[in-house]
């Protein structure tokens, strides 16, 4: 792969463009922290709080988690669709009001009263909220950031994005937990929902994510046809999909079956675990930046391979069967999940490099990044649901080493068409030039 150095400076430069934060969208990074610290608060315990609210089992609770899974995953894919045609900031709006109406009824009608079809369907229907939220904002940074900063600008968002979940969010809960119980927690995440909705929605300005995206000849049908069509006009970026399933699909999976394996077999307390969660993913948040500037310089193809999936083969095998081999010893568990955390950030160039492999159809390529990351939430908890029986919590994450395996081997096909040195140096943003990025992510 290419190494050569990110463009030099240029004049009028703010601080804010040199650390690739576009500044009209800073507010907009600001409330996507603060909305995930509220989606992130339940993160380190919602499926033992499920199970002891009318689930009655671990399986029965990941049930109501896969099917929370597949909504995130329909509104992931959304996102980016619904992006094109309305603008991005329309979609968060959306997306803002389903998180609060649904968590109102989940909590209430679900939660309150212990009735397990009810917590099935609300807490399900409350998925399609933080991807047309979160996942919105992610195109519209993509649709404004200069393409020679492309991978830090989305490192900065993921930066916000796993600052809150779960990073935040968990800490938040290893205090309010003691506080107000579980259940009061989980009010105080809807109370910072609402403040960072308030933060983007108010404070971003920048014009580009209050129109369509999509070329005015663009029909409704047609815009979400190609957003699924290019799966197989461009297979590189359905091969980019999978990829993006597999960066996070453990990460979920893993949120099921650590809680009870920390507390129950390690003998680690509720906060000694939310604490290592916490640390794990402060761990993370710190190298999405790292690896986010790092892949415009080193190419985001070795970035992701390499330090992501090749990393994250080995740190999540680490995170489960090191601290089984040293009991008793939380520090070494805490070591193991900071490992873990800053592989998983390894994958970071993926929201640079798809929108990049088919210029000509960002919009679909965001849509099919988007489906894959909310693919994740749905595949995690489902090969916990279908292997944790027979197999147990050990073949579940020799599973999950497998799939990260895979991810290196697909990672290999991700080479972009010939690179325009145009974009880089017109300091341009792919919304304003739909041509191929740069070289220096190519090979």
């Amino acid at each position: 792969m290419s190494t050569t150095a990110a463009p030099a400076a240029r004049a009028g430069e703010t601080v804010w463009d040199r650390v690739g934060i576009p500044r009209p969208l800073l507010f907009g990074f600001i409330g996507v922290l603060i909305f995930m610290i509220g989606d992130g608060v339940e993160s380190g315990f919602i499926a033992p709080f499920i199970e002891g609210n009318g689930a009655g089992s671990e399986v029965r609770a990941s049930y109501v988690i896969t099917a929370y899974g597949v909504t995130v995953m329909l509104a992931s894919w959304l996102s980016g669709a619904l992006s094109e045609l309305w603008g991005p900031r329309r979609v968060m709006q959306l997306g803002l009001a389903v998180w609060i109406v649904f968590d109102i009824l989940f909590l209430t009608l679900g939660a309150a009263q212990d009735n397990y079809t009810l917590m099935l369907v609300f807490y399900g229907l409350r998925g399609f909220g933080y991807p047309l939220f979160a996942f919105s904002f992610l195109v519209w940074v993509t649709a404004t950031a200069p393409v020679a900063r492309l991978g830090a600008a989305v490192g900065w968002f993921y930066f916000a994005f796993t600052g809150g979940l779960p990073t935040l969010g968990s800490l938040t809960a290893s205090v309010t937990n003691p506080l107000f119980g579980k259940f009061g927690t989980l009010w105080v995440a809807l109370a910072l929902i609402a403040i960072g909705g308030a933060f983007c929605l108010l404070g971003v300005r920048e014009r580009t994510g209050y129109a369509r995206l999509a070329p005015p000849g663009v029909k409704p049908v047609q815009s979400l046809t190609r957003s699924l069509s290019i799966a197989w006009t461009n297979p590189k970026v359905a091969v980019g999909c999978v990829v993006r399933v597999i960066n996070t699909a453990p990460q979920f999976g893993l949120w099921v079956i650590l809680p009870a394996f920390f507390t129950d077999e390690m003998g680690f307390s509720d906060g000694d675990w939310l604490r290592l969660l916490s640390v794990m993913f402060a761990t993370n948040i710190f190298f999405n930046l790292l690896f986010g500037l790092v892949s415009d310089r080193i190419g985001w193809r070795t970035t992701i391979g390499w330090f992501g999936a090749v990393g994250c083969a080995v740190s999540v095998l680490a995170l489960y069967f090191v601290p089984k081999l040293m009991t008793d010893n939380y520090w070494v568990a805490v070591g193991v999940g900071m490992v873990y955390g800053a592989t998983l950030a390894g994958f970071v160039p993926i929201s640079a490099l798809m929108p990049s492999l088919a210029p000509e159809n960002k919009g679909g390529a965001m849509a099919l990044l988007n489906l894959g990351a909310g693919g994740a939430a749905f595949v995690g908890p489902a090969i916990v649901s279908l292997f944790l029986g027979p197999l147990g919590r050990d073949g579940v994450v020799l599973i999950f080493a497998g799939l990260y395996v895979v991810a290196a081997v697909l990672t290999l096909f991700l080479k972009l068409p010939p690179a325009s040195e145009e974009a880089i140096e017109q300091g341009k943003s792919l919304h304003e030039a739909a041509v191929p990025v740069t070289a220096r992510a190519t090979t």
